[in-house]
């Protein structure tokens, strides 16, 4: 059966110029008069022509796919990280595969595989776990790669011996700003709600806190809950943390899904913020500023990392070599009414 998608052939028989001309048309590669544009274009359009990008980079001996591979393209960060990446992919003519490794370091590792077949130009990966392994096989194909948010617990260990580049936050400054604010105010027993501890930005997030804690004395606890990752397993776990006795006055949750985790949570409960306990949380998605009260939150510098990380991986691309470079972004802190003293804070003042 012939196929009905229409050739390269026949968009040059209907415009009436050369396959090349299409070709430099389409391409760019050579410059092309506007009349003679115009008429491919017209054919183009009227044919519905689809140009075949594999083969194309076949014959150019070139690839122009990136990979991007994400812990989780349901978590709204992750998602808008992926689209600004593709933004700025699409400006300098680079495709963007994108893959999801669930979480799983196995799943991680099958998905780096499946990028890897499509032979791409680089690699941009959120790790899921802090050994990373999936970065092995990016590095015996030798293919480009730049680590984004999720930084190695090891002290870097893999991504130097590797030669990636990290393009992540200082989490510990950014959550030293937090405890400082929340202690500031009265606040004596924080409760920190994190997806996994083993992870390398969840690290530096309760080292920043417990640092700031062990400055003001004795008469600050921090307690750290690990809930798994996903707003589910957040939700339940803090649930039977709420239900049991003194809680906390103030909560830190270290990603957006578990700050509506802890919403959800906390409404279950009974619970007001941030009368009977203040809230900031780690990511600032767009509702939390509309929510009542309005969530306090540390903002990431998304399209800062996504332009850096870009720029990190044209740069290896195109050949420079050099030491591995991790590079931290400054967040921002803004301040909203979920934080306040609430009634649970006053009656610790007065006893």
């Amino acid at each position: 059966m012939a196929s009905r998608i229409p050739s390269i052939r026949r968009v040059a028989q209907r415009a009436g110029v050369s396959t090349a001309t299409v070709s430099n048309v389409l391409t760019g590669s050579r410059p092309v008069t506007p009349a003679l544009a115009a008429r491919v274009q017209a054919a183009v359009s009227e044919l519905g022509y689809i140009a075949d990008g594999g083969a194309s980079r076949l014959r150019s001996r070139r690839s122009a796919v990136i990979g991007m591979l994400v812990p989780d393209i349901g978590n709204p960060f992750f998602a808008n990280l992926a689209a600004a990446v593709e933004v700025l992919a699409r400006r300098d003519r680079f495709d963007l595969l994108l893959a999801s490794s669930g979480e799983d370091p196995a799943e991680q590792c099958d998905r780096m595989r499946a990028l890897r077949a499509w032979r791409p130009a680089g690699l941009i990966v959120v790790p899921c776990d802090d050994a990373m392994t999936a970065g092995q096989l990016a590095r015996d194909a030798g293919v480009p790669m730049v680590a984004v948010d999720r930084v190695p617990a090891t002290g870097g260990a893999w991504a130097e011996a590797w030669g990636i580049d990290v393009v992540a936050v200082d989490n510990d400054l950014a959550s030293r700003q937090v405890a400082r604010h929340l202690f500031d105010l009265g606040h004596r027993r924080l409760l920190v709600l994190a997806s996994q501890l083993a992870i390398g930005n969840v690290v530096e997030r309760c080292a920043g806190i417990q640092a700031e804690a062990a400055a003001r004395g004795p008469g600050v606890s921090v307690e750290i809950l690990e809930a798994g990752f996903g707003l589910a397993a957040s939700r339940a776990a803090l649930g039977r943390r709420l239900s049991a006795p003194l809680l906390p006055t103030a909560l830190f949750t270290l990603n957006g899904l578990a700050t509506l985790a802890a919403l959800e949570a906390l409404t279950a409960q009974g619970l007001a913020v941030p009368e009977d306990i203040a809230l900031v949380g780690f990511d600032d998605p767009a509702w939390m500023a509309v929510v009542s009260p309005p969530i306090s939150a540390v903002r990431q510098p998304l399209a800062q990392m996504a332009d850096v990380a870009w720029s990190r991986l044209r740069a290896r691309i195109a050949g420079e070599g050099g030491p591995a470079q991790q590079i931290r972004l400054a967040c921002s802190f803004e301040i909203r009414a979920s934080s306040g003293p609430g009634r649970a804070m006053a009656a610790d003042v007065a006893a």
